[in-house]
């Protein structure tokens, strides 16, 4: 039974980890244009094109297609659209998803909540699949809505995409 005192304290820590993260951050700096040719969506940032890069494939495993190059080019359709979805979010959702990917940026954030010991581009599926899992089944409502979160992002983006439609046998939408 959680009691008061551990509720406070769990709030003051995650208060305190959000704002580290947040000061860290907001220390880099922002992405330039190389960066957002290199794969960094100017609505992510680069925190959050660095896990989504990462929990795309993971997602996605399976729906991806054959061949290194092919499957990296749909990862970042992917996550160009899910960039695209963030920016029509309503600016709470923007914030509370760039607080998530600054606490999930930083490596003690990263290490303590997704228990990912290497930085996002050198992850390996199976650690962030585990993470993923975690979260998943987490009985802690914040991850398990982190979770949900993320793989709601990453699947209307990944469904959202007419060229995906055929390998799930959706003709499409109805026409009058």
């Amino acid at each position: 039974m959680t009691t008061r005192r551990t509720f406070l304290f769990a709030g003051i820590a995650g208060a305190a980890a959000l704002a580290a993260a947040a000061w860290w951050r907001a220390g880099r700096d922002s992405p330039n244009a190389e960066a957002i040719a290199g794969g960094v969506s100017p609505s992510l940032g680069p925190d959050g094109s660095a896990v989504m890069a990462a929990v795309i494939p993971v997602f996605l495993e399976g729906a991806l297609p054959a061949g290194q190059e092919a499957a990296a080019a749909a990862v970042q359709k992917v996550l160009g659209s899910v960039g695209v979805a963030v920016a029509g979010l309503p600016p709470a959702a923007q914030k509370e998803l760039s607080q998530l990917f600054a606490l999930l940026g930083v490596a003690p954030g990263r290490m303590a909540l997704a228990r990912v010991n290497s930085p996002w581009p050198e992850a390996r599926p199976d650690e962030v699949a585990a993470f993923l899992e975690r979260w998943r089944t987490s009985g802690f409502l914040l991850l398990h809505s982190a979770y949900a979160a993320l793989h709601q992002l990453v699947f209307a983006a990944w469904y959202g995409d007419p060229a995906s439609w055929p390998a799930i046998g959706y003709p499409g939408p109805p026409t009058p």
